[in-house]
């Protein structure tokens, strides 16, 4: 996941989380790492394959929402999600992240529970 920051029409500045989807290469790599792998290894490499499916059929907005989570845990956040003290941890995990950006990736979380 990555954030940019950019600027868009009548001087307004927007945030703008990306999805970057690189699972088909990654599925690719175990693939061929299970392929060759020691009897031992495999059960491991096993598991990462399935990862890696489940997290390529995952939507957008549960990416994004995954993210917002992991960002809210990263500050010791364990309140209500919906909450305005989420936001403001979001914000306080992500220092450049404006208000309107919060408050859309916040409902983004609350829309796709974990």
């Amino acid at each position: 996941m990555i954030r940019m920051k950019g600027l868009t029409g009548l001087g307004r500045k927007q945030d703008h989380v990306l999805v970057i989807r690189d699972s088909d290469l990654v599925a690719a790599a175990l693939r061929e790492a299970l392929a060759g792998a020691p009897e031992e290894e495999r059960p491991g490499l096993e598991r990462a394959v399935a990862l890696v499916g489940a997290t390529a059929g995952a939507s957008e907005g549960r990416l994004r929402a995954e993210w917002v989570r992991a960002r809210l845990a990263g500050v010791g956040f364990t309140g209500d999600i919906a909450s305005v003290a989420a936001v403001r941890a979001l914000r306080q995990a992500e220092p450049g992240l404006s208000l309107l950006a919060a408050v859309q990736l916040q409902k983004e979380a609350v829309t796709h529970p974990e």
